[in-house]
């Protein structure tokens, strides 16, 4: 009798036969059995390095293979530690930077400490939120494969079933592993991707990547320095004084991942393609599988409208920070307007990194519509003031929509210089906004007009 269990005697019916299962084993060459696979290197190196990502762990990843592997990434390029001087530097220009905001902005500044990080201190200092990230995901990714057999598969298959959970969580490890590190390389501060992925209230900028950028552009090293550090100020001060920012834009994630829907049959569609041709001796070949989402299921519309808020809430986000800091820098810096073309540019166009990334989890984290949200922004600010701008961060239901976006100019255009408004008054015209105007309590005719018992 064969223990392979892409190949089974005659005297053991395949559990996995007509699913996805028994096309990766044939073409696998039974390597989790031990047998097609042990005479070649290349495949054996392969799946020593998967055996190395399923031994036991908590949760759905083993985040410290994961991890290893990013470091090891990062450490293909030299990495060094920040020094003394990196560390004033960034506390002194993250110093100045709140000072300018505060002209710019009604928020005050949500900055405790400063950090230079080297790209290595990136990620242990980012990791629990990409852990937040990313597992629910990975959660539904892992359990989708069993969960989408039938239940006398299942049965069949016994704990077949769990090593394969293991095997598609180790291949999803690499995979993250592999994004992460490559984001190290990249990433410039701890709020450079939009989301809040550093501790809450500290401020800190990569400098061996912001040195990297620097060598591209015609601008000194001190005013990028200062230019990002007036960006990662502004980021600070959003999710500080916007409370329910944080969760808003995770909970897109998380609804993201629940929206997730395996369907076998399509996976093995997807499988078959991708395994035609591939040899299981060539150890590249089959990294690159897992980089180009063997696995990924096709999105459903729960999993588009989650990412479509999520895109639209990055845009409001990033385009805010612009407008703020270019509003912080006209009459102070000359060289902002070229560093603001040149980090809008690297924002839309994405790096390599972030495109590992989206073809990991589906998330694209670069937001496309920057330069509308910023022209929504500056102009409600133009209209109304920077309280209005501001204001509109007081609830979710305020935020600006895709329509919005599509005519940036024309957002709450009838809006202009507020009133002076009493406690009362200013709750009641939060409720029309929330509700309605024709909500239970709300009054479509204003605070002034006559109650109900008026004749």
């Amino acid at each position: 009798m064969s223990n392979d269990p892409g190949t089974p005697g005659d005297d053991q019916p395949n559990p996995f036969k007509g699913t996805p299962f028994e096309q990766i084993f044939s073409a696998l060459g039974g390597a989790l059995g031990g047998g097609g696979a042990a005479g070649v290197p290349g495949g054996m190196a392969f799946f020593q390095q998967l055996q190395s990502l399923m031994q036991p762990h908590d949760g759905p990843l083993n985040w410290t293979a994961a991890t290893d592997m990013a470091r090891q990434a990062i450490a293909q390029e030299p990495d060094p530690s920040p020094t003394q001087r990196d560390q004033d530097r960034v506390a002194d220009a993250v110093r100045l930077a709140d000072h300018w905001l505060d002209t710019a902005t009604g928020f005050p500044s949500g900055v405790g400490t400063t950090a230079a990080w080297s790209r290595a201190e990136w990620l242990v200092e980012t990791q629990p939120v990409w852990q937040v990230l990313v597992e629910p995901v990975a959660a539904r990714s892992v359990t989708g494969l069993s969960s989408g057999l039938p239940e006398e598969m299942k049965a069949a298959a016994g704990p077949l079933v769990g090593i394969i959970g293991q095997a598609v969580g180790g291949m999803m490890a690499m995979q993250i592993g592999q994004g992460l590190g490559a984001l190290g390389g990249e990433v410039l501060t701890a709020s450079d991707i939009g989301l809040p992925l550093g501790a809450p209230g500290k401020a800190a900028l990569v400098m061996s990547n912001v040195r990297a950028f620097a060598d591209g552009l015609d601008v000194t090293e001190d005013d990028l320095v200062l230019y990002l550090a007036l960006r990662e100020a502004a980021h600070q001060r959003l999710f500080a004084h916007v409370p329910w920012l944080r969760e808003h834009l995770i909970g897109a994630v998380t609804d993201y991942a629940r929206g997730l829907e395996v369907n076998a049959q399509q996976i093995q569609d997807r499988v078959q393609e991708q395994l035609r041709g591939i040899d299981p001796a060539n150890l590249e070949a089959m990294q690159g599988l897992i980089e180009g989402g063997m696995f990924d299921p096709p999105q459903t519309e729960a999993q588009t409208a989650a990412l479509s808020r999520l895109e639209i809430a990055l845009a409001l986000v990033e385009g805010w920070v612009d407008e703020v800091v270019g509003q912080a820098t006209a009459e102070r810096m000359p060289a902002a307007t070229k560093l603001r073309e040149a980090v809008r540019r690297r924002r839309a166009a994405g790096g390599p990194a972030e495109q590992t990334f989206a073809a990991l989890v589906g998330l694209e984290l670069r937001p496309r519509r920057l330069r509308d949200a910023s022209t929504l922004w500056g102009g409600l600010r133009t209209r109304s003031g920077q309280e209005a701008r501001d204001g509109v961060w007081m609830h979710p239901d305020l935020l600006p929509t895709a329509a919005d976006l599509d005519d940036p100019l024309s957002f709450r255009a009838e809006v202009t210089q507020p009133e002076e408004l009493s406690a009362d008054e200013f709750d009641a015209e939060l409720r029309r906004l929330l509700d309605g105007p024709d909500s239970p309590g709300s009054d479509a005719s204003g605070p002034d007009s006559p109650g109900p018992d008026s004749e």
